[in-house]
């Protein structure tokens, strides 16, 4: 029973690092860039520098690590190569792949409001700050001046003072 045993934990031992090796040559090997990669051309670095990734969530594609990734930049450089521009190189990726994959929203209607609804919702909100401290402000109660102290009641606090001088002592 002992000799299975060590046989088994020797077999695991053998085996554990070729799989854990084979599983990381996968996870490497899916990732390598093409060898021979498409040269940039200026409109589809253009292109590229407009797209986020849609295989790194929240990258952009100029910054995407991943092999699929390298082969969408590889098509947008050979298209721009065939005469397409910046501007429908983009077209043609937020056809196949879908508007969020755009970096800056369209100027239009919802582009608009995307460009303008944070710097406007700011401004509103600076603003309601402002009016609700003027009215604070506002409704603040005045404060009462004092009237000196008549002779009776320094006379007063002198002896009270020391008074409490001689309790000290």
């Amino acid at each position: 029973m002992m000799k299975t045993l060590t046989f088994v934990a020797l077999g695991l031992a053998l085996a554990l690092p070729i799989a854990a090796e084979s599983a990381s040559d996968r996870v490497v090997s899916h990732q390598v860039v093409a060898e021979d990669p498409v040269p940039t051309h200026p409109e589809g670095a253009r292109a590229i520098g407009r797209l986020r990734s849609p295989f790194c969530p929240g990258f952009m594609l100029e910054n995407c690590t991943s092999g699929t990734a390298a082969t969408l930049r590889d098509s947008l450089n050979t298209l721009a190569a065939e005469g397409w521009t910046a501007e429908s190189l983009v077209d043609w990726m937020v056809g196949n792949h879908g508007e969020q994959y755009r970096a800056m929203p369209k100027i239009g209607r919802g582009g608009l409001l995307a460009w303008l609804g944070p710097p406007l919702f700011l401004l509103a909100g600076l603003s309601l700050v402002v009016v609700v401290l003027r009215r604070i402000r506002a409704h603040a109660p005045v404060p009462v001046p004092l009237s000196p102290l008549s002779p009776q009641e320094e006379s007063r606090i002198e002896a009270a003072l020391r008074e409490l001088e001689t309790e000290d002592d």
